[in-house]
């Protein structure tokens, strides 16, 4: 993630088109961008699409064979949203995932993040899109072993150039958000899983991202962490009108969703407003 003061000094970035991605996260050349004061920063409609993906293919070459694994994706969703994306190994969820993050590109059709094409940035501006847009959850959790959690919770702070006294007096007040603010000193090794996952929660939110993206957050904790973890979700996306797009398997995921995605076999199959299912004893009807 680019830092210092303005991507408009970094060589081959095209300005006012990542101005434009980025909601005017920096007024100029001389905005500090890590700074809490983004002038200029145009927060998200309610009623708009923060994300749309508009006829995405994604074909893998394996040796001599091509695999299909998306098939002509649509969708749209709105700012402030829980979405749930569900679907049996192999349907192809993780790769729109994927796509969704920027971490992957299509091979043919498009992503819009706020209307903007993901696939046309150039590595830095996806690099700073990445970075300053989207927060990312994994199931893994994936902080560093060797740092402490406020070390983890501000290390996207210290990339997106935030000053360090900023970036730790904000990193305390997110690991009080998520009930560990008497543990930032503690490494991973001295966190229990449901505690690593909070600081990953954390960090999620250290640039004050859009979009958080969950790949099963909850798929490596046991059932009453799970719980807590998806409780937390649900608040930053109520309170903090945070647009959450979770990859799961948990029902219990489900039951605090705005909308449930089915993707099979590399296309989405339905989807349906939380009201539309019945969860019960570990089973969905719709």
């Amino acid at each position: 993630c680019p830092g210092g003061h303005g991507y408009s000094s970094w060589p081959g970035i095209r300005t006012e088109h990542i101005r434009r991605a980025l909601s005017g996260v920096c007024s100029g050349p001389d905005a500090a961008c890590g700074s809490d004061e983004r002038k200029g920063l145009k927060m998200p409609d309610e009623t708009s699409n923060i994300v749309r993906v508009s006829g995405v293919v994604k074909d893998f070459t394996l040796g001599k064979n091509i695999v299909h694994v998306l098939k002509g994706i649509d969708l749209e969703i709105k700012a402030g949203e829980y979405v749930s994306i569900m679907g049996p190994s192999g349907s192809g969820k993780t790769t729109l995932f994927n796509m969704i993050g920027g971490l992957d590109k299509p091979s043919a059709g498009a992503v819009y993040i706020d209307e903007i094409d993901i696939a046309q940035l150039d590595a830095y501006e996806l690099a700073w899109l990445r970075c300053r847009t989207i927060g990312y959850i994994f199931q893994t959790f994936n902080i560093i072993q060797v740092m402490t959690a406020l070390e983890n919770v501000t290390l996207p702070m210290v990339f997106a150039g935030i000053p360090d006294e900023t970036a730790r007096e904000k990193g305390m007040e997110l690991l009080d958000l998520v009930g560990l603010k008497k543990r930032f000193h503690h490494k991973p090794f001295e966190l229990s899983g449901g505690q690593q996952q909070r600081v990953a929660v954390a960090r999620a939110l250290a640039n004050d991202p859009a979009i958080i993206l969950a790949d099963e957050p909850t798929g490596n904790l046991d059932l009453t962490t799970g719980e807590e973890i998806i409780k937390l979700l649900k608040m930053l996306s109520r309170e903090k009108g945070v647009t959450i797009i979770s990859a799961t398997h948990d029902l219990k995921m489900l039951n605090v969703s705005d909308r449930v995605i089915w993707v099979s076999d590399g296309r989405v199959e339905k989807i349906e407003n939380r009201d539309e299912l019945s969860i019960s004893l570990g089973q969905i009807q719709s």
